[in-house]
């Protein structure tokens, strides 16, 4: 069973923990300043929603959604062009996997496809994620998820691969 729950101050050491292992570190920036980052958003100065996947009751991963609107226009969209390419009402999606031994195991794929249902439900109809395009195990697993890569955008976005979910039989 996959389930979400809001980070607390209390996680911070663990998630931290975390994101200095090297499998984050390959696709993540600085562990001090993405926690930082993760800081405000339990404190409300962002509006970016962070969870903690828990799978059959033990946290597995973090996973966050954040909101275009909130971060266009932003010094945050200076370093990043392309969130003004984006439509406002979309949400776009990171996560990273705990434990390098849950790598290639499809657990991604399940946590993704659970969040972006529980993101359906709450009526979002636009949901993006940017990975690194090289980083293949991502890209294959957010495929099977049903995100598509947003052909207006291909060569346009730097290191960032933009890909939108598309409602596919079987996959929602």
């Amino acid at each position: 069973m996959i389930a979400f729950r809001p980070v607390l101050a209390d996680d911070l050491p663990v998630l931290l923990e975390w994101m200095h292992r090297p499998h984050w570190r390959e696709w993540w920036g600085d562990p001090e300043s993405e926690l930082e980052h993760v800081r405000d958003m339990i404190e409300g100065r962002d509006t970016t929603q962070p969870f903690i996947f828990v799978v059959d009751g033990k946290d597995a991963g973090y996973i966050q959604v954040w909101f275009v609107k909130d971060q266009q226009g932003t010094e945050f969209a200076k370093e990043i062009p392309w969130l003004e390419l984006l439509p406002p009402d979309a949400v776009g999606v990171d996560l990273s996997i705990a434990d390098r031994a849950n790598l290639s195991q499809g657990l991604g794929t399940r946590v993704l496809q659970a969040f972006v249902r529980r993101l359906r439900q709450e009526g979002f109809k636009r949901i993006v994620i940017d990975p690194d395009p090289a980083n293949l195990r991502a890209v294959k697993a957010y495929r099977k998820v049903g995100f598509r890569e947003m052909p207006d955008l291909l060569g346009r976005t730097g290191d960032s691969l933009l890909m939108e979910h598309m409602i596919m039989e079987g996959v929602s």
